[in-house]
């Protein structure tokens, strides 16, 4: 528009260089913005549904596109189907196909079944179709089809015409519609139509509201120029209303979105070096708003309505390792196996074996060996004439679907963690599985799949030989031991009937090993006399899981991850609470949540209802009503024994309580959880695409310490596009302030002489704005980006300080500029404003154009150099490192940091000198004139800039400080400050008195 009007009043100089600047910004913001796309789009190929081939004799995980035809495929509960595929092997396995042949029930495949070639998709049970999803199960199959050549592809390639951006009308229940629901689904389309022109209903939450604001903007644009006109009395001279749009145009935050979005597709490539794919970019810029707690929040005295975090991550494979080893088993009858140090958790040969005849309860809690143990042992030692550990081990040999075996580069798994520790364990007795099936001939028969509400896995398996069919069930002890009716105790000779002692002794035991950090499962069996069915779902599981014989206990070590510890203390510095959701028991919960500090160390002085309540159990948990739940004094830290209507529960309770949730899961049954909660993490590694779909984050290497480089990452873009936006707008301030204020500076016939040309001020708005903003978008977090105050969501960037900011710089920036074109005038010039000097340069101009290029030149560095300033909105701009020992340089090394800023501004800061010298583009183009003594004024404006904001700077941390040093009151640990509200001032005092007993005493 500005252009249009330009060349309508034949102002061919001014109209040519607005098109200029369009066609730049046009260009340059095309290859960003593709460049940007580009990267987006490799982005969302990492997240990607993937597949597990079984390639060169191992499993590698690889992106659904790279499945080729010939590929052997793993299929497990959870995914997504890669490609069509016949199945060789299918375990229970069933597919919901509704997507490709609308069928509302999941359908059970069968792998031995053939077909003729004219059967149709929905009774073809030997094949597994492209995008179904698996419901249950396992199976192994050959891909023959991918793509488009797939039966879901063929549809695709029926379906290829975009969907209608119309909106539908809205008729009766006999489909008529009268005309005004015409006229009303017309609106509606034209309206979203110009939103989408707008970019008010396109893009993340952020993005849309700076659309609203450059909307704003224009507005304020509008009433600008119309200022201008009015302080001239409407004239229609030519420089006038070129100087009404230049003033306009000031106002109009150049490159805004643009800048937003290369500054998050670099944000989120950023991310992915750092193990995070972001699929939904609006959760990222909730994880950086976001920055601290209740607590946080009273202390800083703000008056927030954003919600505080939480994180609530699962144990095993996110705060741990994920490598699970088993390091010791207990059978009743036979005492307690342990298991050495081994720098290689899969191989068997490694780790020696050693055998205590106590119980786990009776041993001591740090370390099973002791004083009436053997020596080491080789494992035929163990096993001679012990059919008690032979049982144990064929339970733990063969309700396992784990493979362990020895290649030339070493040795190689493929499984389930927790199962293939105990593959390996048995593989210690050379009884692995492959064996077994091989020299014993077991035979398959069914098997019962881990279910989360069931917690056990039960599979028949027949002896070849002997045909003989066993029960072999391991799960969750609680589940284990309330499904056992025997045990072998004492000698072992015969099974003896389970009673409450017993039960008791088994979870005491439990207990004991659960204490040390383990993860313990119980092992059961029981011969099967039944009769051999078609199909699993045949079997009546809870017959088949019922009148077990107990076998044993097997404890895993999965150590916690060495960055878990320091990843839970920066979430407490940032003011982020974690809660512990895990499926294991209670003690081994506690234990690995105590070292990773989810809970405090210390428990002696927290309050006998909040330690109640601080680890809980799936049971208590869920027994409690929504009105029980709101009542207790806190939330759980730890619960154990999770299921997924658990972690539901738990988000709906954090909700009510007004907490922001960011919740961890890897498996079909977390979904419900991923999308209830704020932002849902999926795991990269052990997730299942069901799970990656649900989730608004996916962590590539599963590690709770990823999660903290997400809300790092977060918090660092959220500071950038407030530093940009400030930026941008502050100088949209002083701009505006200078040109409307000048206005009073009128010559003899009473129209204002600009303090600066129109094509100044587009030249500042172009070289100020794009590419020192773009550097802003792309500096580093700075060193207290993890312990900040909130930021209020419904705020976003617009806090009180960053629109304090805008006024104050703003403002100073104009008065400076102002002040330059005074002195210069009026100082040390005469005074003479001259006639016609906004149209050409003659004699008597010379000062005004010597004045207005004095201004140019300040308002274009100040421009610049507020952008360095704006690196860190409060420490200096001279001492941004407090630690360092480089008092007077550091400055000189901080710039260097992020080279694109620096060179955006040197360019800037370069670029200024030949609009001032060069012949032509002076005078007639910039209408200025160069400077020479002139250059004094400039540099004491320089050096006033300086002052003035850092000035400002320093008042801001004195009161910060005072603030945080009042709300604090005084240094206390980390600790302390965390579990404040947990801990109590009521200790129980024990004093003998008369009778012997006990008071407690207030303290």
């Amino acid at each position: 528009m500005a252009m249009a009007v330009s060349f309508g009043i034949a102002s061919y100089i001014e109209g040519g260089v607005i098109a200029a600047v369009i066609i730049l910004n046009i260009i340059v913001g095309f290859f960003q913005e593709f460049n940007a796309e580009k990267t987006m789009d490799s982005l969302r190929s990492l997240s990607s549904p993937t597949a597990s081939a079984v390639r060169d004799g191992k499993n590698d995980v690889v992106p659904t596109a790279e499945i080729v035809p010939g590929d052997m495929v793993e299929l497990k509960m959870g995914d997504t189907v890669p490609a069509d595929i016949r199945l060789l092997e299918a375990v229970n396995f069933e597919t919901d196909e509704a997507l490709l042949t609308g069928e509302s029930l999941p359908v059970q495949k069968n792998a031995d079944v053939t077909f003729d070639t004219n059967t149709g998709p929905g009774d073809r049970l030997n094949i597994a179709f492209s995008s179904s999803t698996i419901t249950r199960g396992r199976a192994r199959g050959i891909v023959f089809a991918t793509g488009m050549m797939t039966e879901i592809g063929s549809i695709a390639a029926a379906l290829r015409a975009q969907g209608k951006r119309t909106r539908p009308v809205k008729r009766k229940a006999d489909g008529s519609a009268r005309p005004h629901r015409y006229a009303q689904a017309w609106g509606l389309t034209a309206g979203d139509f110009v939103g989408r022109f707008l970019g008010v209903n396109v893009g993340t939450p952020l993005q849309k509201k700076l659309s609203k604001l450059a909307i704003l903007l224009f507005g304020v644009a509008v009433v600008c120029a119309i200022i201008v006109l009015a302080a001239n009395s409407f004239s229609n001279n030519n420089e006038v209303i070129i100087y009404a749009v230049a003033t306009g145009l000031s106002m109009i935050p150049a490159c805004l979105v643009v800048v937003l979005t290369i500054t998050m597709a670099a944000g989120t490539k950023r991310m992915v070096q750092r193990h995070v794919i972001v699929r939904k970019l609006d959760s990222l810029e909730a994880l950086g708003a976001v920055t601290g707690n209740a607590r946080a929040c009273k202390q800083y005295e703000l008056q927030l309505t954003e919600i505080p975090p939480d994180i609530c991550s699962d144990k095993t494979g996110t705060l741990t390792q994920g490598k699970m080893v088993a390091k010791k088993a207990w059978i009743p009858s036979a005492g307690t196996y342990s298991v050495g140090t081994s720098t290689d958790p899969f191989n068997p040969t490694m780790g020696a074996l050693s055998h205590v005849r106590c119980a786990p309860i009776n041993t001591g809690k740090d370390d099973m060996v002791s004083d009436n143990q053997t020596s080491e042992q080789s494992f035929e030692t163990l096993l001679a004439g012990n059919t008690r550990l032979k049982a144990f081990l064929n339970v733990a040999s063969l309700a396992n679907l784990a493979h362990v075996h020895e290649a030339k580069d070493g040795w190689k798994v493929r499984g389930d963690p927790t199962e293939i520790a105990i593959q390996v364990f048995a593989s210690r007795f050379n009884w692995n599985r492959e064996r077994l099936v091989k020299e014993e001939s077991w035979i398959h028969v069914a098997e019962f799949s881990f279910d989360s509400d069931v917690k056990k896995m039960s599979v028949i398996l027949e002896n070849g030989a002997s045909g003989k069919k066993m029960i072999f069930t391991k799960g969750a002890v609680e589940r284990i031991v309330g499904s056992c009716d025997f045990l072998y105790a004492d000698d072992g000779s015969e099974a003896v009937g389970m009673t409450l002692e017993s039960r008791k002794d088994i979870l005491d035991n439990m207990e004991a090993l659960a204490s040390q950090g383990l993860r313990v499962l119980g092992l059961a069996s029981k011969e099967y006399f039944g009769e051999k069915k078609a199909s699993e779902t045949d079997y009546d599981r809870e017959d088949i899981e019922s009148g077990l014989t107990f076998q044993g206990l097997i404890g895993l070590y999965d150590p916690p991850r060495v960055e878990s510890a320091g990843a839970v203390k920066q979430c407490h510095k940032a003011g982020i609470e974690v809660h512990m959701l895990t499926g294991d028991h209670p003690g081994t919960a506690r234990a690995i949540a105590s070292q990773v500090g989810i809970i405090p160390s210390d428990t002696k002085a927290v309050a006998r209802d909040v330690a109640d309540a601080m680890v809980m159990t799936a049971s208590s948990f869920d027994q409690l009503s929504d009105e029980d739940i709101d009542r207790l004094p806190v939330l759980p830290l730890v619960i154990a024994r999770c299921s997924p209507i658990t972690k539901v529960r738990m988000i709906e309770a954090l909700h009510r309580r007004k907490r922001f949730v960011a919740m961890t899961g890897d498996g079909v049954n977390d979904s419900p959880s991923l999308k209830r909660a704020d932002v849902g993490i999926a795991m990269g590694q052990a997730g299942s695409d069901v799970a990656k779909d649900a989730s608004d984050i996916v962590l590539t290497d599963d590690n709770f310490a990823s999660i903290l480089n997400a809300v790092e990452e977060g918090r660092r873009m959220f500071d950038n596009i407030q530093k940009f936006v400030l930026h941008l707008l502050s100088e949209n301030i002083a701009q505006a302030s200078t040109l409307l204020i000048g206005l009073a500076f009128k010559d003899s016939t009473g129209l204002s002489v600009f303090p600066l040309a129109p094509v100044e001020i587009l030249w500042v708005i172009m070289i100020t704005s794009g590419m020192p903003d773009m550097g802003l978008g792309f500096e580093r977090a700075t060193s207290d980006i993890m312990i900040r105050p909130p930021v209020a969501l419904k705020k976003g960037v617009f806090t009180l300080e960053v629109m304090l900011d805008m006024l104050v710089y703003g403002i100073w920036m104009s008065a400076l500029c102002l002040a330059s074109f005074a002195l210069v005038m009026f100082g040390f010039g005469d005074g003479n404003l001259a006639e016609g000097c906004n149209d050409r340069y003659s004699a008597d101009c010379d000062t005004v154009f010597r004045a207005r290029a004095t201004t140019f030149v300040c308002l274009t560095w100040f421009a610049l150099f507020e952008a360095w300033e704006m690196v860190d909105m409060r420490r200096s701009f001279f001492r941004m490192q407090p630690g360092s020992t480089r008092y007077f340089t550091q400055w000189m090394l901080d710039i260097w940091q992020n080279p694109f800023l620096f060179w955006a501004i040197v360019a800037g800061f370069v670029t200024i000198f030949p609009t001032l010298y060069v012949p032509v583009i002076n005078r007639v183009v910039f209408k200025h004139e160069g400077i020479t003594w002139e250059w004094v004024v400039v540099l004491v404006e320089g050096i006033m800039f300086f002052a003035g904001v850092e000035a400002w700077k320093w008042g801001k941390r004195i009161f910060f400080r005072r603030r945080e040093r009042r709300n604090l009151g005084g240094r206390r640990d980390l600790e302390s400050k965390v579990f404040e509200k947990y801990l109590s001032t009521e200790r129980q005092i024990s004093e003998e008195d008369g009778d012997g007993g006990s008071r407690d005493e207030k303290v």
